[in-house]
């Protein structure tokens, strides 16, 4: 068995053509909806990037317990397993965030890596000397910055060595690619994760894809939105989102190049196909740019996945309404491979919701950001439930690996620290527990300090898809708040997830 898997970041699936999109045309994700089986009820675990990965690797949920951080020792790699089974795995990504110090240890996982430099803030291009004046006048001040350790300047000193299209780190991603399956596609055993930033911010497209959809707009560079309020519609705003809907055809044609390689090498024969995302993104819905701030609406939580395995191709071009989510990829390509499932995951497989249209895996799905609410969908409704006071409440982080995105814990943090052997989601391993602070850099970018309009809000997606109108049903709500405690508890939830959300945490009955 071979498996070729493509991660995209921060794909929005309503630009997508076989989504229902009539934006513009995406061709390649369309030939794939017509070679692959289609979720329509795919959502995220744990939010943002690094901690979906974690979901990814382990099959498991870990936002309950801990924020952006390495994978831990307790965890178990789905890619170790596959290699202790004897199946070789290749991680090619420009996904910069794997070589920080809170993500340094996922990218180990793989048998073999490529990385390729130059996405957004990754420190790449030394400008000991650079030119600010140069770039003050080409980008928008909304995006300049001038400070050397700032996302913005390594962002505009990258750029300026990425002008053809060849140059771009998603199209090397996808050379490599090419270039892995041609070496080999007469080997047996073998996992490719191919993965690209794109089409994550800042929206910077190859110039053939940006010509497609111009604007209106005249100002310096703008493809960077904020993670703010959206404005309404304007010329810089639109400029934004045209940017992004270039990216996504920038995506589109590199997902071609694999689509096309296995046309011409009829792997999909003995080839799985798995495509998929983190997380969505917000485009001026619901008053939004972005994510981590604002609650998650569909348009964060509900994402696309593609699945061909070559046993069930005559299911190609279906798609499939059982509720599934970024923890089951785990579980599904140690089905594929007939490895046995990884200890103490709760992910499942979905590929025996492509063999049986009528079989499901979930009733329900919980997911979120560590520190903000807990969320819930069962197809019908969704539930955000917030704490009470998001400045206040009881929270720890559970981790021997005491590394923020980008920075060591602090002394003041590790000063709480006490050592724990009773963390269910560790399996006997003892573990630090440590009291949240308000100080580190993530509790305002993605962590409480973040997190505004945190209002517990109910919405029933049959009548109401969109979001637009949080309804008032306390025989609902209770129902939620019943399945929600006892999905927080087979995923192994500390104790104070349930005081902080005043949610009840005694045993099913």
């Amino acid at each position: 068995m071979r498996t070729v898997f493509i991660l995209f970041d921060s794909l929005n699936r309503h630009f997508l053509e076989c989504y229902g999109s009539q934006l513009f045309s995406t061709p390649n994700f369309k030939r794939l909806a017509e070679k692959s089986v289609t979720f329509e009820q795919h959502h995220v675990g744990s939010l943002p990037c690094m901690p979906a990965r974690r979901d990814i690797q382990t099959g498991c949920l870990s936002f309950m317990h801990r924020s952006w951080g390495p994978m831990e020792p307790f965890d178990q790699s789905v890619f170790e397993k596959l290699r202790d089974a004897g199946v070789y795995s290749h991680l090619i990504t420009d996904h910069y965030h794997y070589f920080e110090e809170g993500a340094g240890n996922y990218h180990t996982k793989y048998s073999s890596y490529e990385h390729f430099r130059g996405q957004e803030g990754d420190k790449w291009q030394g400008e000991a000397a650079a030119p600010v004046a140069e770039w003050e006048a080409r980008y928008h001040a909304d995006q300049f910055d001038a400070k050397s350790d700032s996302l913005p300047f390594h962002y505009m000193a990258n750029r300026a060595h990425l002008e053809q299209t060849g140059q771009f780190p998603s199209t090397q991603c996808f050379d490599a690619a090419c270039a892995f399956l041609d070496k080999n596609r007469n080997a047996d055993n073998w996992f490719l994760q191919i993965e690209t930033f794109d089409p994550h911010e800042p929206f910077f497209a190859p110039e053939e894809h940006r010509q497609k959809f111009d604007s209106d707009y005249d100002g310096k560079i703008r493809d960077w939105p904020p993670y703010a309020p959206y404005t309404g519609q304007s010329p810089e705003n639109d400029e934004m989102m045209r940017n992004y809907m270039a990216l996504i055809s920038h995506c589109d044609e590199q997902l071609g190049r694999v689509l096309d390689f296995m046309d011409a090498h009829d792997m999909w024969q003995d080839t799985m196909l798995v495509v998929s995302t983190d997380h969505g993104f917000l485009l001026g819905e619901h008053e939004w740019w972005a994510k981590n701030k604002m609650p998650c609406f569909s348009e964060i939580a509900h994402i696309p996945l593609f699945v061909h395995h070559p046993d069930h191709s005559e299911c190609a071009g279906e798609r499939r309404n059982a509720l599934t989510q970024t923890p089951d990829l785990a579980a599904t390509f140690c089905d594929a491979h007939k490895v046995p499932s990884l200890d103490g995951a709760t992910g499942q497989s979905v590929l025996p919701l492509i063999a049986d249209v009528n079989a499901k895996n979930h009733d329900a799905l919980i997911f979120g950001y560590f520190g903000g609410a807990i969320n819930l969908t069962d197809g019908h409704y969704t539930y955000f439930r917030y704490p009470e006071n998001m400045m206040d409440q009881p929270l720890f982080q559970y981790t021997l690996m005491p590394n923020h995105m980008l920075h060591s814990f602090s002394q003041e943090e590790l000063q709480t620290a006490e050592l724990i052997d009773d963390l269910e989601l560790a399996q006997g391993w003892k573990v630090l527990r440590l009291k949240v602070q308000d100080s580190p850099g993530w509790y305002r970018t993605h962590g409480p300090g973040a997190m505004v309009e945190c209002n517990t809000a109910l919405y029933d997606l049959k009548a109401d898809p969109g979001q637009t109108e949080p309804i008032l049903n306390a025989a609902v709500e209770q129902q939620l708040v019943t399945v929600m405690a006892h999905l927080m508890r087979a995923s192994k939830a500390p104790p104070e997830a349930f005081e902080r959300l005043a949610i009840p945490c005694g045993q099913d009955t």
